[in-house]
C-alpha cells in the first residue's frame, strides 16, 4: 500500500472516531423538558473575544430560541443599565421579553420563566461561570450550581439547583415547578 492510501486511511479512520466519539459525548443540555409555543427570540450580549457564550447561544438555538448576537466592548454597562446586581454577573447578558438572562442559564430555566411569568422577577443568573453548564462543558467535570432569580432591588433567591446523580448527569431540583 503507497504510502499516500495508508496516510488516507488513516485519516479516515480518525474522523470516524472523532464523529463516534462526539455522538457519544453528545451535551446532555441538548434535551429539552419544556416545550414553548413557538420560537422566541432573545438578545444575547457578549464580549467579541468570549468563547463560551457561542456553546451558549448554540444551546439556545436548540431550544426553540432565535438569537440576536450582539457584541459589546463594554459589557459591565450593559450589565449597569440593565440592573444585574453585581454578585450575580458573570461573562454574557441577555434580554428576552422584560427579562434579563445572566451568564450559563439552561434553556429549560428560561422557558419556565416564560411560562410562568412572574412579576416579582427582573431575572435569572448563573454567577461566574461553573464548568458543566451549557456553554460550559469541559470533559467529565461538571460542578453543581444554581439559577438564581433577582428583582429589582437586586434582591435574589433560588430558581432552580442542579447537582449531579451517580453517573454524573445533572438532575435539576426544580423548586418553582
Amino acid at each position: 500500500m503507497s504510502a499516500f492510501k495508508s496516510w488516507l486511511l488513516y485519516g479516515l479512520t480518525l474522523l470516524l472516531n472523532l464523529a463516534f466519539t462526539a455522538t457519544l459525548y453528545a451535551s446532555e443540555w441538548d434535551q429539552a423538558r419544556l416545550q414553548l409555543e413557538a420560537p422566541q427570540t432573545i438578545t444575547v450580549y457578549r464580549d467579541a473575544h468570549c468563547q463560551c457564550c457561542h456553546k451558549w447561544i448554540e444551546h439556545l438555538e436548540k431550544h426553540q430560541f432565535v438569537v440576536i448576537d450582539t457584541i459589546s466592548n463594554n459589557m459591565s454597562q450593559i450589565k449597569d443599565k440593565l440592573g444585574v446586581p453585581d454578585n450575580m454577573a458573570s461573562c454574557h447578558t441577555a434580554v428576552i421579553d422584560e427579562y434579563v438572562i445572566e451568564g450559563h442559564v439552561p434553556a429549560d430555566d428560561i422557558k419556565q420563566l416564560l411560562i410562568d411569568q412572574p412579576a416579582h422577577i427582573k431575572g435569572l443568573s448563573v454567577p461566574q461561570m461553573p464548568v458543566g453548564t451549557p456553554g460550559m462543558e469541559m470533559g467529565p467535570r461538571k460542578d453543581h450550581f444554581i439559577v438564581f432569580s433577582f428583582d429589582q432591588d437586586a434582591q435574589y433567591q433560588l430558581f432552580n439547583a442542579y447537582q449531579t446523580n451517580d453517573e454524573n448527569n445533572y438532575l435539576p431540583l426544580n423548586p418553582v415547578q
